[in-house]
């Protein structure tokens, strides 16, 4: 759950005195669960009818304790049921009239039954060609132009990682901006050579016979992309000349 706005310290004192947040802070509240959204991703969904935050007379957004809870559980549905914003404002509709509507769990299931953790880690989780066109709200049609640029791909057996769902959220927000998916090439090869790197630093590590020193491979994987994505958002934001919260 998300912590109470006004609760603490940090969050209070940037809140008005009303308790309304701006949205730097409300964003600030969010990043705790979830790390990547972003004030662009804020306005969208506001934009999408998601959330109605409260407006001063020179126009700043002013988000209240209720509208912070509603964003948190639209962000959640869309990470973890990878419901296409339709739905989810039929489900927050539904909500709001006390009415329990049970939410479906796409793509994170394995033959038909619920995923569950193995003592060897997480599986994969994977979503099917049908709902990863829900997902996204997009056709076929514009499924195909992605995969023939390379930006998504399926799988050996037809199905995509769950991971595909935040790729095509991020061409359709891209795409808003008059971002073409051919424009996305670039970033697509890009990003292949940042996997290559890192990649060939845990190849030995993946190689090695000890099990314990395969395993601190797929850790050390984890770090080294995560750091990768940080210095890449960083010379993104430099070459722009911009700052984000």
């Amino acid at each position: 759950m998300l912590p109470t706005p006004s609760g603490g310290a940090g969050h209070g004192a940037a809140a008005t005195d009303s308790g309304l947040m701006s949205i730097g802070t409300v964003l600030n509240v969010l990043r705790d669960e979830f790390p990547e959204v972003t004030i662009s991703k804020i306005r969208f969904l506001e934009s999408e009818g998601l959330i109605e935050p409260r407006r001063t007379p020179s126009g700043y957004r002013k988000f209240s304790a209720d509208d912070v809870e509603r964003l948190g559980h639209v962000l959640r549905m869309q990470r973890d049921h990878y419901l296409p914003l339709k739905v989810i404002r039929e489900h927050l509709d539904a909500m709001a009239r006390g009415e329990a509507v049970p939410l479906p769990v796409v793509g994170r299931q394995r033959d038909g039954e619920a995923l569950l953790e193995s003592p060897e880690g997480p599986t994969a989780a994977r979503i099917g060609r049908a709902e990863l066109l829900a997902a996204a709200g997009i056709g076929e049609q514009e499924l195909e132009e992605w995969e023939s640029y390379g930006l998504v791909a399926p799988l050996p057996d037809g199905a995509y990682d769950a991971e595909t769902v935040t790729v095509a959220s991020l061409v359709v927000e891209l795409g808003r901006f008059g971002i073409e998916p051919r424009h996305l090439r670039a970033m697509k090869g890009a990003a292949d050579r940042e996997a290559g790197l890192v990649d060939q630093v845990v190849a030995p590590l993946k190689r090695h016979r000890n099990p314990q020193t395969r395993a601190h491979a797929q850790a050390r994987t984890k770090e080294l992309a995560a750091l990768t994505v940080k210095l890449h958002a960083a010379l993104v934001q430099t070459a722009l000349g911009v700052r984000l919260p």
